[in-house]
């Protein structure tokens, strides 16, 4: 992906339903359970490289013990620095007892974080500062165990401040920026009055269906409470994935299919999707239900996990990604005129690969079905060198993007900055037959645009093609996001600046100010959810001008190639990811009345020049 998007988060949930003697016994490992956690983790750092956090709830200790234990880490590299911080405890404990991991009983008294519960995180910061403060699980500690929680999530939620106040609570600095702390002190306030009311009998099914209707946004979360109860929660429309399986050994928890396939070798039909708007629940004595606590909604998964943000190795989303690429062939055909033997087709790495691999598909549909039109033309009228150049024609592919290590320079000067940031990519010499051939290079999706014009389009120039032609398989992303995605200013986005540019030639830009009065209006009367005002801004151009205009924005003066920009259709992006249809930061369509807000509230501090988000 050129433009580098971050979202919230990656969750990992293991439930030992056995004895620790027994992992000891069949998988000759005591640390089984945290073994399974560290590949579930691995398994989804793609998900979280700011942070990274460990929560662990013993079972059945003795009165005065330690139960719930957390480690967090904002290191370079967390996942490996949380998993060396439990190696080290391990090998201190080994000093004085060299045999201990023979004793699983002894092992669970002296290693902090080995408990029969685990919940694990990965973060990516979309909010708040990266210190290891901000880093989930966030931890409630009582001496009542049932009054204990720990709480990590991938969510963003734009009530916060109304949730805070439902708990008559006056959040300080680290609290306002904090989602979690505030979806923290909600469910935590419910789990209280739960235990006052059935002391040591805890309804953690009843403390999640008061709290969960009040959060708006979308998520998945996953609790340990003190006493061994754990739950994982997903929001009503599904926006956030989430996935589980269990066994009589084992109940384990993540955000993606496919690290939980990895980590113990299961087949696609034994993990299954937790449904919108339900529970996994697991309780203290092992049993489990997935338990409905609101009512599902209209099915809005997130399009950009299937796009962009989960692994590609899970075969659904391998093959959604090949359709988004294929379905792009038939417009790109016609954009270079048929004329495969003067086109190369290249992707700009990594994660637009899988996306190439389809749009090379249709295009060598298309010429078999012409190899087979023209043999079939030529009746008997040909001989072995003629069949033999039909038959070897093929669809011109080359690796010409490589992307380097991030460049780090001592260099402060402006001019010279800016030099050193195109190199990020590097181009392979001597593919491109110089003002012949015509590059078509896919990306997974466009959002700022930024790395096209500083880096990527200024280095394929150096090659001189006749014309480059940028393709994204994702459509043009227009509005921001408040669920996950750290897409939250208006004026990030290159469409959205491609539309003000449309609207200032056409000299129409007192729509800008047309539309700002009419959000300021829905303010005054506390109505700015009730409306996605910005969609009017879209309404005077087709999406082929605003393609137009961004080619434009993402060219540089001093480039001389010809530069077109293709997008992704909404039909074909909802054919291609038929069971992930929210698309709101393409269409404006929010899944949820705090989105308007979001939305409306990002143009006002754009127009207003305010570099803040918008929730």
């Amino acid at each position: 992906m050129s433009d580098e998007i971050k979202h919230e988060c990656g969750l990992a949930f293991i439930r030992l339903r056995k004895p620790f003697s027994y992992y000891q016994q069949k998988y000759n490992s005591v640390l089984y359970g945290l073994n399974k956690l560290y590949l579930l983790m691995e398994k989804q750092h793609n998900r979280g490289q700011d942070g990274a956090g460990v929560a662990a709830v013993k079972l059945n200790t003795e009165p005065g013990y330690p139960f719930l234990y957390r480690l967090r880490s904002n290191a370079q590299q967390p996942i490996a620095d949380l998993f060396s911080q439990i190696g080290k405890e391990i090998s201190e404990v080994e000093k004085h007892q060299p045999d201990i991991l023979q004793h699983p009983g002894l092992m669970k008294g002296h290693l902090g974080v080995m408990g029969e519960v685990l919940l694990g995180h990965l973060r990516y910061g979309t909010q708040g500062k990266n210190n290891v403060e901000f880093c989930h699980p966030f931890i409630k500690k009582n001496i009542i165990p049932t009054r204990n929680l720990a709480l990590a999530g991938n969510f963003n939620l734009v009530n916060t401040e109304e949730l805070f106040g439902l708990v008559n609570m006056a959040p300080g600095e680290f609290q306002s920026q904090s989602d979690l702390a505030a979806m923290m002190e909600v469910l935590h306030h419910f789990l209280v009055k739960e235990d006052e009311k059935q002391p040591g009998q805890l309804d953690i099914v009843s403390v999640l269906k008061k709290a969960v209707p009040l959060f708006d946004g979308g998520f998945h979360f996953g609790g340990i409470v003190g006493n061994g109860d754990a739950f994982l929660m997903r929001d009503a429309h599904g926006i956030r994935p989430s996935y589980y399986y269990y066994n009589d050994e084992v109940v384990v928890g993540a955000s993606e299919r496919a690290a939980i396939r990895t980590a113990f070798n299961l087949e696609e039909n034994e993990v299954q999707e937790l449904m919108p708007g339900n529970a996994l629940i697991v309780k203290a004595d092992g049993t489990v239900a997935v338990e409905q606590i609101v009512e599902p909604k209209e099915r809005k998964a997130c399009s950009f996990e299937r796009i962009y943000f989960s692994r590609g190795s899970d075969e659904k989303i391998y093959r959604e990604r090949i359709a988004l690429g294929y379905k792009l062939s038939s417009t790109i055909l016609k954009a270079v005129d048929y004329d495969l033997k003067n086109t190369i087709f290249s992707f700009i790495p990594n994660t637009a690969e899988t996306a190439f691999y389809g749009l090379i598909k249709g295009a060598e549909d298309y010429l078999n079905q012409i190899k087979v039109e023209r043999i079939l033309s030529w009746g008997k009228d040909y001989d072995e060198e003629k069949l033999t150049e039909m038959i070897n024609r093929k669809v011109r592919i080359e690796k010409i993007a490589i992307k380097d290590v991030k460049l780090r320079t001592f260099i402060t000067e402006d001019s010279s900055r800016n030099e050193m940031v195109q190199h990020v990519y590097d181009v392979t010499y001597g593919t491109v037959r110089k003002d012949i051939d015509t590059l078509v290079v896919i990306d997974d999706s466009i959002v700022r645009g930024t790395t096209l014009k500083e880096s990527i389009i200024r280095m394929l120039s150096r090659l001189r093609p006749k014309r480059i032609i940028v393709v994204s398989s994702a459509p043009q992303i227009r509005y921001p996001d408040c669920y996950g995605i750290d897409m939250s200013k208006m004026g990030d986005f290159v469409a959205f600046r491609a539309a003000v540019e449309l609207l200032k030639e056409a000299g129409n830009e007192r729509l800008l100010n047309e539309l700002l009065e009419k959000c300021k209006e829905l303010q005054r009367n506390n109505q700015l959810h009730t409306e996605n005002v910005v969609r009017h801004l879209y309404k005077p151009f087709t999406p082929q001008q605003v393609s137009d205009k961004i080619a434009q924005l993402i060219t540089a003066a001093d480039i001389t190639v010809p530069v077109d920009v293709i997008y992704q259709t909404i039909e074909d992006l909802h054919d291609a990811c038929p069971n992930n249809k929210g698309d709101w930061y393409f269409t404006g369509n929010y899944p949820t009345p705090g989105g308007n807000k979001v939305c409306n509230k990002a143009f006002m501090n754009f127009i207003e020049g305010k570099n803040v988000r918008g929730y």
